[in-house]
């Protein structure tokens, strides 16, 4: 069956309806409240605080698409599918249903609507470690529907068990749905979960059962839930017969576009190819970042400026390699935004924001690049005079990271002056700094840093916050993100300038005026409609769900939220400003902490 990603969206999302899920509206690229992860990686983590228990506005069952970025396998892009964007198609029960109806559905959609053979399903399921025993209730219900024992496959924990995304937190073991290619086994050992290529992974579900505490043990959570993920560009691939994601319409036209612009070809054929796709899912994320609706995302030095800005020039170098010219980042990003802004109006809208943040950096980059050219040669000079024949893997890193030169590369540029570098060395500098990207992707603990009492009140403590700088700036200071620990809140809002020292204080003694007030906090959940009219405050220009919890702090703000909150401002003491300080042009940031807590 041939499908486009509009089809499959569609027919997904319609299935789950039918089966009394909700259909809600994916979240932002970037996480709200969460100083553990760059970008938002999976369907499940705007949803966190409803799996550990707090009640989903729309219900116990739910289903949506999720835009997602990982940012830990950036240097894997370039083969046949691996992605730094994708769209995750999620269906979820919050504490409803379990095993059985998850595996039955999951069946059904891939067999009697996607049109996939039983015959080319295999499957893995948990095979059971410690006091935590084998999922054998979820590889009956397999049997049950007809996937034979020989299909049926248990692996380990590393392979069949999801979380907790950080050292605690919801976890359980998983089922895994592969598609045979019907390319032949690689050897005797060959099953789902190889990575030769035969079997290719296109669904996962997730029972999350228990909850992983700090001493290491696994207690069952209050609630059962179920998370589950299917992959747009994948399933997309696989359904179409490609061999590659970058054949399907997704990529189809900015494939094309490189190839049209490039004038040069590497050595092999192999290394130019990787440099086409590297190119097309570098920009396609890029723009995708940059036109996210809540914004606030720019090329810089920390954090998801950093990963946005390795994104574009790692794509400006690979472009070099293929004798693309200068100037050739709008024209890819026309194209993104051209196939997608149906789904994404928001690219549309924040076109020229994206293509002129992507031709500034690209430009910038050029500069970079012979700077890492000088530092190369001064390095390789410094070496020669002394008589040594190595560059070391810690300079050859350096020159990566901070210059974008692949270590390919270097080592191009090293033995054309007789030196070689040193491999072993690099790979462990290279390991410890991607283990470190990992931990973007994988310390997530939900909506906040974490669920304790301290870092619930400093969540409350910005909504206080955000409605006394309306008060005393105007209405145009609205939140663009924020970060909490338990230690600490960080706030960032749109602001043209600096603030006076006497604003400082002003904002700060509202805020302590409320918190003395010792004010009621309610919750109550109605339409986006609803809470516009009752002047609640939210980023309005995002996508909600048509149902939306609203928290109001007594009779002084109302804000959209998903919680959780404190019961009333009495609880947080009181409220102190350390710092305020430019976050990005038209951003300002404050960073805040409750004191004399009760």
């Amino acid at each position: 069956m041939k499908l486009t990603a509009d089809q499959l969206r569609d027919k997904y999302l319609k299935f789950f309806e039918s089966k009394g899920h909700a259909i809600i509206s994916g979240a932002s690229l970037i996480p709200e409240n969460d100083p553990t992860v760059l970008f938002t990686t999976a369907g499940m983590h705007p949803l966190v605080p409803y799996l550990l228990g707090e009640k989903h506005p729309s219900g116990t069952r739910l289903t949506d698409v999720q835009k997602c970025v990982r940012t830990g396998d950036i240097d894997a892009v370039g083969d046949s599918c691996h992605l730094t964007f994708f769209e995750m198609l999620g269906n979820w029960s919050l504490g409803d249903y379990f095993k059985k109806e998850a595996i039955s559905w999951s069946y059904e959609f891939l067999t009697g609507h996607l049109g996939f053979s039983p015959d080319q399903l295999s499957v893995t399921v948990f095979k059971g470690e410690g006091d935590i025993p084998r999922d054998d209730e979820s590889a009956a219900i397999w049997k049950s529907l007809g996937i034979p024992e020989s299909r049926i496959h248990a692996l380990p924990k590393d392979d069949n068990w999801w979380g907790p995304a950080g050292t605690t937190g919801p976890c359980g073991p998983d089922t895994e749905m592969f598609i045979d290619t019907g390319k032949p086994a690689c050897g005797p050992d060959c099953r789902p979960g190889c990575r030769c290529g035969k079997y290719i992974e296109i669904w996962n579900d997730v029972f999350m059962q228990y909850n992983k505490t700090a001493d290491g043990a696994y207690e069952p959570l209050k609630q059962s839930n179920v998370d589950t993920g299917m992959g747009v560009e994948r399933t997309i691939c696989m359904m179409n017969g490609y061999a590659t994601v970058f054949e399907t319409e997704l990529f189809a036209p900015l494939m094309a576009k490189i190839k049209e612009l490039s004038t040069a070809r590497p050595d092999s054929e192999e290394s130019a190819v990787r440099a086409e796709r590297i190119i097309a899912d570098h920009m396609r994320t890029s723009v995708f970042v940059l036109g996210d609706p809540k914004g606030g995302v720019k090329p810089g030095n920390v954090g998801a400026n950093y990963v946005l800005r390795r994104l574009i020039r790692r794509s400006v170098r690979y472009a070099k390699m293929l004798g693309i010219a200068p100037g050739y980042t709008r024209a890819l990003a026309e194209i993104v935004i051209d196939n997608y802004k149906h789904v994404y109006p928001e690219l549309e809208k924040n076109r020229e924001t994206v293509i002129t943040e992507l031709v500034t950096e690209e430009e910038r980059f050029e500069k970079t690049l012979h700077a890492g050219q000088k530092e190369f040669d001064k390095v390789a000079g410094a070496l020669k005079q002394h008589g040594q024949t190595t560059l070391s893997g810690r300079t050859a890193f350096k020159l990566y990271d901070t210059y974008g030169f692949p270590l390919e590369f270097t080592e191009e540029l090293a033995s054309e002056q007789g030196l070689a570098v040193d491999r072993p060395g690099y790979e462990e500098a290279f390991k410890k700094h991607q283990e470190t990207s990992k931990q973007g992707d994988a310390t997530f603990k939900g909506g906040l840093a974490d669920n304790t009492v301290a870092t619930t009140r400093l969540h409350t403590a910005t909504h206080l916050l955000h409605e006394a700088l309306h008060k005393v700036l105007g209405p145009h200071a609205l939140q663009k993100g924020s970060n909490i620990t338990p230690e600490r809140l960080r706030f960032d809002f749109s602001h043209p300038e600096k603030m006076t020292p006497e604003q400082i204080q002003q904002v700060e003694d509202i805020v302590n005026e409320q918190i003395k007030r010792n004010l009621p906090i309610t919750m109550t959940t109605m339409t986006i409609e609803d809470a516009k009219a009752k002047g609640a405050t939210a980023l309005f220009a995002a996508k909600y769900g048509e149902q939306v919890k609203v928290y109001a702090m007594g009779d002084f703000s109302m804000e959209v939220c998903g919680g959780p909150h404190a019961n009333n401002t009495g609880e947080l003491g009181g409220f102190k400003i350390q710092k305020e300080e430019s976050s990005s042009a038209g951003v300002r940031r404050i960073k805040a902490v409750i004191l004399n807590v009760v």
